[in-house]
């Protein structure tokens, strides 16, 4: 009896591993990468027509990792098991940009890191996410937190409990964050606002607001640049 024929997804998957580990993540295209990913919750099956389907569902690469969970699950030859092995890649690459952030020794002049950070955490997420990034006296990174989520256009954020927590974690310093799900990061004038109120708060009790950064999926927005600080 002949012996079975190997199904043909075990050729191309060894040959994607390959073509990673010879010439690096850059010989990859996009749904390459996801493939890859993917082999790990589906052992079995061909993983190229879901890589291309997420891709094609959500818009790009990016926005695939920034789906929620139950938008994965959704996608047809997806589950829950595909979706969580999504979302956990997606945290451990936040996690990598936080430690990488905590790690140096002026946030303020590391503007790159930062918005590489900030947009990878909030450029896709789908309603509005506020973060307070709390510094020490040098500006270092002292913790990242959520203040506040809302809808899709509108945060409830109060400068009592931005001042609050500031003092509870000792910080000197904070920068302000949030997303704009619309893509657009021009500020509102609820922004503008709303930010003056925390940095004359915060400011009465010596703590400064260095900015405020609004990230969209066109780009992002600074206070500070924009002269509204």
């Amino acid at each position: 009896m002949a012996a079975e024929e190997k199904p043909h997804y075990l050729g191309h998957r060894e040959r994607l591993r390959e073509r990673l580990l010879e010439r690096g993540g850059d010989s990859l295209a996009d749904h390459e990468v996801l493939e890859l990913l993917l082999f790990g919750a589906k052992p079995r099956g061909d993983t190229k027509p879901l890589a291309k389907e997420l891709i094609k569902r959500f818009g790009s690469l990016a926005a695939v990792f920034g789906a929620s969970p139950k938008e994965l699950a959704a996608v047809a030859g997806s589950g829950p098991a595909c979706a969580a092995l999504i979302k956990a890649v997606r945290e451990a690459a936040l996690r990598m940009s936080q430690q990488e952030l905590a790690r140096s020794d002026d946030v303020l002049s590391s503007s790159e890191q930062l918005l590489a950070y900030c947009r990878t955490r909030l450029a896709h997420e789908s309603i509005e996410h506020f973060h307070l990034l709390f510094l020490d006296r040098k500006n270092r990174l002292i913790a990242d937190e959520v203040q506040q989520k809302g809808t899709i256009d509108h945060t409830p954020v109060y400068p009592r409990e931005v001042v609050k927590r500031a003092l509870e974690l000792h910080a000197s310093a904070l920068i302000l964050v949030h997303n704009h799900p619309s893509g657009d990061p021009t500020p509102s004038q609820g922004d503008i606002a709303m930010t003056r109120e925390i940095a004359e708060a915060a400011g009465k009790l010596g703590i400064v607001v260095h900015d405020h950064v609004i990230i969209g999926r066109e780009g992002h927005s600074s206070f500070r640049t924009l002269g509204l600080l």
